[in-house]
């Protein structure tokens, strides 16, 4: 049995790529900084680790685990952010966010893709964002570190042409996840924007990153905004996300 290891696997967008990827035949090692993974895992057949990706310790937890095996299939789903100005954010949540969403993507992604390349075969999914092209007024270190995401597996990607091994941006646009309670955007539009289904952004990430397709935006309107945000001037964009995500009592 082939075998898959996601990321940020407890909810949400995670759980569902565990479920596809349990569903179509693969062992699946699923990896979340909470409880909750254990129930995930055991409801689907899965192995759990409770590590926070935001640390070392929380890397070797998930590489020990692997004990040797190969990896086929590389799901690096994790991520969080925090609503709110840039100035009025906790310094420690700022290193959390860019330690997990960046440097939990990468200190995963090297040695496991090192693995891949090695061997010939591999296929990688990273959960970038739509976000990743907006400048993310009240949300700036979030859409930073999703902008940073998309850049990294399209370059990576090109990179490993000819290797038997391809990376698969996934660029989701607003998801039904935990994501907004967690950031605080509750209160906001954009937390209140009706919001695409995590099962079908799964499917779509999963299918994309099997074919080996460089990137994949669910939904036209996902694909409409995403395209705009580039045409527009950044200026124009950053006044738009303002009146998403600026906190509704302000």
């Amino acid at each position: 049995m082939s075998l898959a290891i996601i990321t940020g696997a407890s909810t949400g967008i995670g759980l569902e790529l565990a479920r596809i990827a349990r569903a179509d035949g693969h062992h699946a090692i699923m990896v979340a900084n909470e409880p909750a993974i254990h129930e995930a895992a055991a409801t689907l057949g899965g192995e759990a680790v409770e590590a926070d990706l935001a640390t070392p310790a929380g890397i070797v937890a998930v590489l020990n685990r692997l004990a040797g095996r190969d990896v086929d299939l590389l799901m690096l789903n994790a991520g969080t952010g925090m609503g709110n100005a840039f100035l009025d954010q906790d310094p420690d949540r700022i290193d959390h966010v860019v330690m997990t969403n960046v440097l939990g993507v990468l200190r995963l992604a090297h040695p496991l893709g090192r693995r891949m390349r090695d061997r010939g075969q591999g296929r990688i999914l990273i959960t970038g964002s739509i976000a990743g092209f907006m400048p993310g007024t009240f949300q700036a270190i979030y859409n930073a570190s999703k902008a940073f995401l998309n850049n990294f597996a399209l370059g990576w990607n090109e990179e490993l042409k000819d290797t038997g091994v391809t990376v698969t941006c996934l660029m989701p646009g607003i998801t039904d996840t935990a994501f907004f309670e967690r950031a605080g955007l509750l209160d906001t539009n954009l937390g209140q924007m009706k919001k695409d289904d995590p099962a079908m952004v799964a499917r779509a990430g999963y299918d994309a990153m099997l074919a080996g397709r460089t990137q994949m935006t669910p939904g036209l309107k996902n694909k409409v905004q995403a395209t705009a945000a580039e045409i527009l001037p950044a200026g124009v964009v950053a006044k738009m996300h303002r009146q998403m995500a600026k906190p509704k009592g302000e």
